[in-house]
């Protein structure tokens, strides 16, 4: 097998030895996985540079990677399912996300435990933040040139500061930077754009340097851009450049298949904690973390070395069309930036014909020709609609029809929601970027859909039973509509913008080699693909996808855009992944003096009892459909409550923003 170790640190209750209904507590497991990988095995040849990684006497190529283990004490009592967590640079999610828990390692309301999963994440990326040591990392191998030199090629970094700054690393975040081969290079670029998609304006070579900020001083610094006029909020600036040093960035993918092949295959004697105890295993990635499974899934990685099944059902959540750079060289798996080469065909998991290469290629091509296609829920919400991909995934690359998934693929849209669940308190900051949206925070939590997700995966695979089926936006019924044809419906809402600049997926030419990991720095982006939003009724409540009762029983517009203050610069553009709450006015009278053509809350709702009982009735309905679980009806109906309280309460007062 490909693990050959696993290094185990501790081992120590969860949650405090919390007790999870009849599955009973459960331990948490933390250590280092050891693996050692066969690069000409077809399994991992598609691995981009694997074959330039040194290797050992056996011809095997070393990685390892931080995992944590959730596990029942007694494993005799769990489901004997693993759900893998793809962790989003570096952080687990599923707790905050299938648990509704406050904290990343917090047990929340204990779903996944209560229904006895083994719950598992390893680390993936390779550049996570160095000397964190609650994130959770990879640790890779540098691809060499024959010679044993280090390899050097061209690399753009984007990025759009919400502040004044002159500094900015050449990554994004926090992430370990791509380090400039030549301080002095002469060929680097620097531009500027207005918004992502642009025409771009040269700064001048003697106005910035490959520098940063100590004090007062200005030092030269191979990882940093220094730009003395310094970077504008809301512009977009690309630095083109020749970096130095290739990390195998896509081995960070084998970490997560060969360790759950251990888990599900390996015996007792060679230290597996779970051997003999696991019969199926599915995956959940949210975020970036959705966008590295559409990569896996590309890469037909959900069959180990030995051609066994490792994940049977996957989850890929708010990850639009995007792959992200999980397998390239130079790879940068954090970017949000476009153009990206983790943005381009194929979208569809189906096979389509690129009309500019003529290359046809699907998102589960590799699997399908194996007859080897897992069970996938693609799940997305109104953001990504809005952030210019999200239709890609169900209509032809023309934008004249619809395209129906495979028969192992369900395609859903969590109606009027935000790239993240939403929060019952209300704010209008974005605490995980710091930019102000210019309307309140989209408040919609589409966590409980989230958990029923996870159910009708797992039957699905185990049982047979059908998932209930693909709710999306659709060409032939209207409910797929070009952004522009809202703006009437969001502008009669007083004290609400339109956003100025629609975004979309542009096409780009990141060289011949681009689909096997080898990619050039685009010269620039041609014309954009068709992108279709959600359709909205006179309240602008999207009428299409799966609805929470927060949309069919409404307290307020619920939008997947909110435009960026102007204190964070180019108030017209959409904020990366943040949605929109506008509260209805609260009674007739808040409504007449507005202006607003909504109807307010009391209009709408003759007292607290009526609202809740339609909150009920549809919540019933989504049992019903298999969209929700019964168990959450509760807490969807608490949460109306308190939600109904707040804005009835607030009226038109906005509330100074909390910490998440």
């Amino acid at each position: 097998m490909a693990v050959t170790r696993l290094e185990v640190h501790s081992i120590r209750p969860f949650a405090g030895g919390s007790i999870f209904g009849e599955t009973g507590p459960y331990r948490q497991i933390d250590g280092l996985v050891h693996l050692a990988v066969d690069p000409d095995n077809p399994a991992n040849e598609v691995i981009t540079d694997i074959n330039l990684a040194p290797r050992d006497a056996a011809g095997r190529v070393h990685c390892s990677a931080d995992f944590t283990i959730l596990q029942p004490e007694d494993p005799s009592r769990g489901s004997h399912r693993i759900v893998f967590d793809v962790v989003n640079r570096g952080n687990p999610t599923i707790l905050t996300n299938l648990n509704s828990a406050g904290q990343r390692l917090g047990a929340g309301n204990g779903f996944l435990m209560r229904h006895g999963y083994t719950v598992v994440w390893c680390g993936w990326q390779y550049d996570v933040p160095p000397g964190t040591p609650t994130l959770v990392k990879a640790y890779v191998p540098e691809a060499l040139n024959p010679d044993g030199s280090s390899i050097s090629g061209r690399i753009a970094i984007g990025f759009q500061p919400h502040a004044v700054t002159c500094t900015h690393t050449l990554a994004d975040r926090l992430h370990r930077p791509h380090p400039t081969s030549d301080i002095d290079d002469p060929d680097a670029t620097l531009v500027v754009r207005e918004h992502q998609d642009g025409p771009a304006e040269a700064i001048p070579r003697d106005q910035w340097s490959f520098a940063r900020l100590d004090g007062e001083e200005v030092v030269a610094d191979s990882r940093s851009v220094y730009l003395a006029a310094g970077f504008q909020p809301g512009k977009v600036y690309e630095i083109t450049y020749t970096t130095t040093g290739a990390d195998v960035v896509g081995m960070g993918m084998l970490g997560p298949r060969d360790l759950v092949s251990f888990l599900r295959y390996g015996s007792a004697e060679a230290g597996n904690p779970c051997a003999g105890d696991i019969e199926y295993a599915f995956t959940f990635g949210r975020s970036q973390s959705g966008g590295f499974l559409r990569r896996f899934l590309y890469c037909g990685l959900t069959q180990d070395e030995e051609d066994r099944p490792v994940f049977e059902g996957l989850i890929p959540l708010v990850a639009g069309s995007g792959r992200g750079e999980m397998n390239q060289r130079f790879g940068q798996p954090s970017t949000p930036a476009r153009p990206s080469a983790g943005r381009s065909f194929p979208f569809h998991d189906t096979l389509q014909t690129d009309p500019d290469s003529g290359r046809t290629d699907g998102l589960l091509a590799r699997l399908d020709a194996a007859g080897k296609t897992p069970r996938v829920l693609l799940t997305n919400t109104s953001a990504e609609y809005w952030s210019g991909h999200a239709s890609l995934i169900h209509t032809t690359m023309d934008g004249t029809a619809d395209l129906g998934p495979s028969d192992n693929v369900r395609i859903y849209h969590y109606a009027g929601t935000q790239h993240g669940p939403g929060q019952l308190n209300l704010f209008d900051v974005d605490v995980r970027e710091g930019p102000r949206g210019q309307q309140l925070d989209n408040s919609v939590d589409y966590r409980p859909l989230l958990r029923a997700a996870l159910k009708n995966v797992e039957r699905w695979v185990t049982e047979g039973s059908e998932p209930p089926a693909s709710r999306h936006p659709r060409l032939d019924d209207g409910t797929a509509v070009p952004a522009p044809n809202l703006e009437a419906t969001f502008r009669a809402i007083p004290e609400v913008n339109f956003p100025e600049v629609l975004k979309h997926v542009y096409r780009a030419d990141f060289g011949p080699e681009a689909h096997n990991g080898l990619v050039q720095p685009a010269p620039g982006s041609g014309e954009p693909y068709p992108n279709f939003v959600p359709a909205v009724d006179s309240d602008g409540n999207e009428v299409t996808g799966i609805r929470l009762p927060d949309v069919t029983v409404p307290l307020a517009t619920y939008a997947g855009w909110n435009l960026r203050h102007p204190d964070s610069g180019a108030p017209g553009q959409i904020m990366p992944q943040i949605g929109s709450t506008i509260p209805f006015p609260a009674t007739r009278a808040d409504r007449e003096a507005s202006g607003d053509p909504r109807l307010s809350i009391e209009e709408r709702y003759a007292s607290r009892e009526e609202f809740l009982d339609k909150v009920r009735q549809e919540g019933e309905k989504l049992v019903a459909e298999g969209y929700m679980l019964a168990e959450d009806l509760d807490t969807v109906k608490e949460q109306a409550s308190q939600r109904y309280d707040s804005l009835i309460a607030r009226r038109s007062e906005v509330p100074a923003a909390t910490d998440d």
